[in-house]
């Protein structure tokens, strides 16, 4: 039988179809991310029932444990929902979505051939995700990696929702400066950069190098040899690679030095991609008996 796959980021959700042998599901469609729980119980529910499936893989931006959502900041009313009370009958399986991105890079990706890498999803958000001697970490109530609250600013007052370096150099935070230069997002201020646009790369350097020098605490943790980023912001790696790669270093020991920078191959599909491997029961994702 197929699965469903869905990717619920706190923009977007988007939904796919997989089977047989295939990795990556076939497209069905996206759509604004529902702003209530009836709406999302709807979406997904003609989903299931178009396609003739009782098998699901949701990827949420957020914290889950097993089939319960327990905190999903930009999605609010999906906290303390219990998805296989809402879908009785389904067999669902739920992840963060950063965790779902690296089982995709790692079972057929840039993570390929490792078994540690760090993987960072840039987007509405910072997502974030380890591989540890080929098991992806999940930590308590799947807060393990929640690398947005990496904080490298010992004055900063904190907040509720977001962490210092999510406020720093997430997506939103590059749409924020792009609105500086009256420029309309984030990929419009990173194609201008790329472009040999002095004043776009002056506004990416800060975020870039507060990534940088806040990532190589995961690297010294965690001693990856590698660091993958997914999301939309892989394909502007060319740019912000060089931006980053500095600061990272600078704070590493000199054996930790040779780390690699490496786009996903999936780029903004990877959590999607993720999801459907998962709810196939690929082995990266059953590797610690979850």
């Amino acid at each position: 039988m197929s699965a469903l796959a869905l990717d619920l980021g706190g923009t977007n959700l988007r939904a796919g179809l997989v089977g047989g042998a295939a990795t990556e599901p076939k497209p069905l469609g996206h759509w604004q991310a529902p702003r209530s729980l009836d709406a999302f119980r709807n979406r997904i529910a003609a989903l299931l029932s178009e396609h003739g499936t009782s098998e699901v893989g949701i990827a949420i931006p957020g914290l889950a444990s097993g089939s319960m959502c327990l905190w999903v900041p930009n999605l609010p009313f999906l906290d303390g929902v219990d998805l296989t009370q809402l879908f009785p009958g389904v067999r669902v399986t739920l992840g963060n979505d950063a965790h779902f991105s690296l089982l995709a890079e790692a079972a057929d990706g840039a993570a390929r051939d490792c078994r540690n890498a760090i993987l960072l999803a840039i987007g509405t958000g910072i997502g974030s995700a380890v591989l540890a001697d080929g098991r992806i970490l999940k930590g308590e109530g799947g807060a393990a990696i929640s690398f947005g609250w990496a904080c490298a600013d010992p004055h900063d007052s904190g907040d509720d929702a977001h962490g210092w370096l999510e406020r720093s150099a997430s997506g939103h935070a590059m749409d924020r400066l792009a609105a500086s230069l009256s420029l309309p997002d984030a990929m419009t201020l990173v194609s201008r950069a790329r472009a040999g646009d002095e004043r776009a790369r002056a506004v990416l350097e800060p975020p870039m190098c507060a990534l940088g020098a806040a990532l190589a605490g995961g690297v010294a943790l965690t001693g990856s040899p590698c660091v993958i980023l997914a999301g939309g912001v892989a394909d502007s790696l060319d740019v912000l690679g060089p931006m980053i790669r500095p600061a990272l270093l600078r704070q590493l020991p000199p054996h930790l030095r040779s780390v690699r920078l490496a786009a996903g191959k999936f780029g903004s599909r990877s959590a999607l991609v993720g999801a459907g491997l998962a709810a196939r029961g690929h082995p990266i994702w059953l590797e610690d008996g979850s």
